[in-house]
């Protein structure tokens, strides 16, 4: 049995990890798949959302339901979320694992890791405060009852937690889970060659978690 804790991208919550979540937890995993501040059922919180907050909902997750030995996931943007939450909790972590996430050094934003074109897009969107959410097509969901269950649930993601460096990082133990198909395949590239651990390829689009639960549910466990 292990205890994992699934820590959504930019835009989802902590709704995304549904399918996951309960493959996991019907081999006898404990999983938590907590919504961060300023999405999906926290929206309201956005003008108080920033990197800081999110990294620092992760570390007291972990204080607070006094967890060890945790598998922390973090999917796209929340690559930088669990580099972050490792830095500050590190005794309580046995793996980072990266699900087509973003890794940043201190000092660097989700903006830096960007490229020019995809950043260009979504600093052209910015209203209010907020990044607008693609629609599920740009994630790589293509059915079309996966599609509308996902677009009812994407809500703009708060642009503070976009532009804050990441104030700290910490070298663990991680893996790589790359996605290989869809419209966001090069935004990702070279990430995988920074972690030290196992990487493994899923023929599936950014959305592993919608699109193959139970496959990543198994690489995940496995």
């Amino acid at each position: 049995m292990a205890v994992f804790v699934l820590v959504h991208g930019a835009w989802h919550g902590g709704w995304c990890w549904r399918d996951v979540a309960a493959a996991l937890r019907a081999d006898g995993h404990v999983v938590y798949a907590p919504t961060l501040s300023g999405v999906a059922e926290r929206a309201a919180l956005a003008p108080h959302a920033d990197l800081s907050t999110h990294v620092g909902e992760v570390a007291q997750l972990l204080a607070f339901e006094d967890l060890t030995e945790v598998v922390l996931v973090g999917h796209s943007y929340a690559g930088l979320v669990i580099t972050g939450a490792a830095a500050r909790a590190t005794a309580r972590l046995s793996r980072l694992v990266y699900l087509d996430g973003f890794i940043a050094d201190a000092g660097q934003s989700m903006f830096d890791l960007l490229r020019p074109e995809r950043r260009a897009v979504y600093e052209a969107t910015i209203h209010d405060g907020l990044i607008p959410s693609p629609t599920p097509d740009v994630f790589g969901i293509t059915d079309p009852a996966q599609a509308a269950w996902a677009g009812e649930r994407l809500t703009p993601q708060p642009l503070r937690t976009w532009t804050e460096p990441l104030a700290g990082a910490r070298a663990l133990p991680a893996s790589y889970i790359r996605c290989t198909e869809g419209p966001l395949v090069r935004s990702f590239e070279g990430f995988a060659a920074r972690v030290e651990g196992e990487v493994v390829d899923i023929a599936t689009g950014h959305d592993a978690m919608i699109t193959t639960p139970a496959d990543l549910a198994a690489l995940l466990a496995r």
